[in-house]
């Protein structure tokens, strides 16, 4: 369960800020050792120079090796903890295999330390359990969607969000699903979900109230493009205060900023169903 807090302007850097408060940390405050990694942290950077733009600093972090894959079909685990990811928005379960072997997963809305999982065809239908499409039944919200099976999740990843299994089309070789974006997708049967909607639901409500901490996450300062001389940016240059000068907003290199799309239609459009809200 999740709840937002908001400060009062005690301080400059208190006014505004609302922070996310979870359950997070009260049973396991450190991550498993075996399950993390050190970063060697150079972002944004090739050589020295810069390549992308915003990167850079932020606090020293380990990243947590999380099984996207829950290809342990049959051995049930047990919850251990619930953890806070620096590299993510969505909090990390601990699992504790019978065998004695330990991984980390998303944590779903709802899930509890002592909650029993298991993942494969056979598993029921409860939440953190992880199971291909084809047994999932319809009406049903999902997270940590395999695109290709056996591949690992990737859609369905960050806070709060879960897509809904629509029910299988008239072959039974795929699965219609309702993404986030509201697009309508089919999905091999075979391709394995996690049941649920993913936790920290109330993370967009938040809110820094400081640049520090924006700095703490490694980005850097943007600088407005009508701020900057017009030979640096599109929007750049005018007297005084002006607009940016054109009908449609550029990146600094010219390009339309939105509105463009990008998908490859050969490659993706026989799996829309309904394609996603504009």
């Amino acid at each position: 369960m999740t709840q937002l807090k908001y400060f009062k302007p005690t301080s400059p850097g208190q006014r505004g800020r609302v922070v996310l408060v979870t359950e997070v940390g009260k049973i396991k405050k450190e991550p498993e050792k075996s399950l993390i990694v050190r970063i060697k942290k150079s972002p944004g950077r090739s050589g020295g120079k810069v390549t992308v733009r915003h990167k850079g600093g932020g606090a020293r972090k380990f990243y947590r090796r999380v099984d996207f894959k829950r290809e342990k079909f049959g051995v049930k685990a047990r919850i251990e903890g619930l953890e806070y990811d620096p590299n993510r928005n969505v909090s990390l379960a601990l699992l504790n295999y019978l065998d004695g072997e330990k991984r980390y997963i998303l944590a779903p809305e709802g899930l509890k330390i002592g909650d029993l999982l298991e993942a494969g065809p056979k598993a029921p239908i409860r939440i953190g359990n992880a199971l291909p499409l084809s047994k999932v039944s319809s009406g049903i919200f999902v997270h940590n969607l395999e695109i290709t099976p056996g591949a690992g999740g990737k859609l369905v990843r960050s806070a709060g969000v879960a897509a809904q299994v629509l029910g299988k089309d008239e072959s039974g070789k795929f699965v219609q699903v309702r993404l986030p974006s509201g697009e309508v997708k089919l999905f091999l049967a075979t391709c394995l979900s996690t049941i649920g909607q993913l936790g920290n639901a109330g993370y967009r409500h938040t809110k820094f109230g400081k640049a520090g901490r924006i700095r703490h996450l490694g980005i850097r300062p943007t600088v407005r493009g009508v701020a900057q001389n017009p030979k640096s940016h599109p929007h750049g240059g005018g007297e005084g205060r002006s607009g940016i000068g054109m009908p449609n907003p550029k990146t600094p290199w010219g390009k339309l900023a939105f509105g463009v799309r990008t998908r490859r239609r050969s490659k993706t459009n026989k799996f829309l169903v309904l394609r996603r809200r504009k």
